[in-house]
């Protein structure tokens, strides 16, 4: 009776929702410094204006962290392990997309630096070694930018599944209906191990 926006709601409506209750409703329910989840994903979810990769990528995981901190009032009737699993896949096949991207990016850096110094080797021999053209450093730097978002994509889902199994193994939290939610999770650090080990053998060689 007293919303700030009548349903049936818009993504838009429920995030206005959330920013006009949160301090006198949704602060009680989960943790208050949730607000700026809610912020971020107001800004760039209620706007026209398109966003790469990363920002899809910190999108998911602030929609993940609002999922599962709304998760230990209920499970909505399943609408929300339903919803976490959805943006969980989303995460994923944007961890593939990326893993493509950073393979062309690493071929076509190889191929740049193999095309330049057949270029150059003649010019070496008479005149020593000469810069490498700019738009090799710059596929450098997008390789860099792009391990860095791998880590950084390792870190946030290491962060977030450590979170939910201390939850889970708190006694007080465990439930019946968490169960599945905590195989999930212990699944998904197996997962996560074995990409670790993956990215260390790839960084040795």
């Amino acid at each position: 009776q007293i919303l700030y926006v009548k349903p049936p709601w818009t993504l838009v409506n429920l995030l206005k929702c959330y920013k006009k209750h949160w301090m006198a409703v949704f602060g009680y329910v989960v943790p208050r410094t949730l607000l700026s989840t809610i912020e971020c994903l107001s800004e760039h979810l209620c706007t026209d204006k398109p966003f790469d990769s990363s920002t899809v990528g910190i999108l998911l995981q602030e929609s993940k962290t609002l999922l599962h901190a709304f998760s230990s009032r209920s499970d909505y009737n399943g609408v929300l392990p339903q919803a976490y699993a959805e943006v969980t896949k989303l995460c994923e096949t944007l961890g593939e997309v990326r893993g493509d991207l950073s393979e062309d990016i690493m071929v076509l850096s190889e191929n740049a630096a193999c095309e330049k110094m057949e270029a150059t080797t003649p010019h070496v021999q008479n005149s020593g070694e000469k810069e490498l053209h700019p738009s090799f450093h710059g596929a450098q730097e997008n390789r860099h930018q792009e391990v860095w978002l791998v880590l950084e994509g390792v870190w946030n889902t290491m962060n977030l599944y450590s979170i939910e199994i201390f939850q889970k193994l708190d006694p007080s939290a465990v439930t019946m209906a968490a169960k599945s939610s905590f195989e999930e999770a212990f699944l998904g650090l197996q997962k996560l191990l074995a990409a670790v080990r993956d990215i260390r053998e790839g960084i040795s060689r």
